[in-house]
């Protein structure tokens, strides 16, 4: 008669952390691996230019995304899915057809029109999410890339082009792993455009890394201008809309505290009409249409609501304006440094209240 066999650990990425990490709360996982980011983004960017595998699996991906006029998808779930919205906006500013969708929805709702597209991009960091996979095994022969930051993943050994994350293993919210997507996608959609790329991200990634420390050093002050709010709205355009969802999900996932995302337009039709002393808007006033998001901030201070202005150009605090200024970058990289002032918001508020969510140091069951 066999023993029953313990399961081996499905360790995050197939690897074991270290005794210091298991015994790290959620609080201390998620400034560890805030600050891990720069290092991790300087990889990636480094890696992209020179490592000659990496370079060919793009020349692969550009080759299939320029065989047929149709648009390049970008499929991804939850983080991953807002770390594909810089990849898709470049393409569409380009002038070629792109567009970032859900992964269930897609599953569930689309097979019949996925015909029309050039090329699909799967984004998972797990490489293991149900839905992920599923539409792998339905792909059939069409055109399919993979970024994925678990190279022991199902995805990564069923797609044959794939792009590492190379954010290595994140235990709390998507930190490193959604900077490290978010900078691949627009790598990969410069290269299907033929348009350099390495100049603008040794940009983003210099003011990524000297804006981090100062912007955390802001975090209780940024958690007291917030407290008390009834939830909080975050409201970006373009590249920084992936920077909104991602923040929601950030503040939401961490602290408890309800939490959403808006386009700009989207917020002025309807959401903000109950702006009152209670609300609390952080506004991305980045890129090329940065002057509607510093005049959405002003609407909101009219109706009495509280803003946390992200911008590129100095502005005066009073004391529903919380303005915080960052380093100008070319567009989509804002999709990156949008993150940094929820991520420190985040950090403040469970360094005051706790963290809600636990570190995750191994993979659960993966379903729909």
């Amino acid at each position: 008669m066999e023993e029953n066999k313990t399961p081996e650990p499905r360790w995050i990425s197939g690897i074991e952390p270290s005794k210091g990490l298991l015994a790290a709360s959620g609080t201390e996982i998620l400034e560890i691996e805030c600050r891990e980011q720069p290092a991790r983004l300087r990889d990636l960017i480094r890696t992209y230019g020179r490592d000659p595998i990496v370079r060919s699996q793009l020349a692969v991906l550009r080759n299939l995304a320029t065989k047929k006029a149709g648009p390049v998808l970008f499929i991804g779930l939850g983080a991953s899915f807002c770390s594909s919205i810089s990849g898709s906006i470049l393409l569409q500013s380009k002038g070629r057809p792109s567009f970032s969708v859900d992964a269930g929805e897609w599953l569930h709702y689309a097979p019949r029109v996925w015909d029309e597209a050039a090329i699909s991009v799967l984004l998972t960091t797990s490489g293991e999410s149900a839905e992920l996979v599923e539409l792998v095994k339905a792909s059939g022969n069409r055109p399919l890339g993979l970024i994925c930051n678990n190279p022991a993943s199902t995805c990564w050994r069923l797609v044959q082009n794939r792009l590492p994350v190379l954010a290595g293993p994140e235990y709390g919210n998507a930190t490193k792993t959604y900077t490290n997507a978010t900078a691949a996608s627009i790598i990969l959609a410069s290269e299907i455009l033929g348009r350099p790329w390495q100049e603008d991200a040794e940009r983003a990634m210099e003011v990524f890394s000297t804006s981090l420390d100062p912007i955390f050093s802001l975090r209780g002050e940024v958690e007291r201008f917030c407290r008390g709010a009834a939830n909080i709205e975050i409201i970006g355009r373009g590249a920084a809309y992936g920077g909104a969802i991602m923040s929601a999900l950030c503040i939401r996932e961490m602290s408890g505290h309800r939490a959403a995302a808006h386009t700009g337009a989207g917020f002025r039709h309807g959401p903000s009409l109950d702006v009152d002393a209670s609300h609390v808007a952080i506004i991305f006033a980045l890129g090329r249409v940065a002057e509607l998001g510093v005049k959405l901030a002003q609407e909101c201070n009219r109706r009495g609501g509280r803003v946390v202005l992200i911008s590129t150009e100095d502005q005066d605090a009073t004391e529903k304006l919380f303005p915080v200024k960052i380093e100008e970058v070319p567009e989509p990289w804002e999709g990156i440094t949008s993150l940094l002032v929820p991520q420190a918001l985040t950090l403040g508020m469970v360094e005051r209240n706790g963290c809600r969510l636990p570190p995750r140091f191994q993979y659960g069951v993966m379903e729909q």
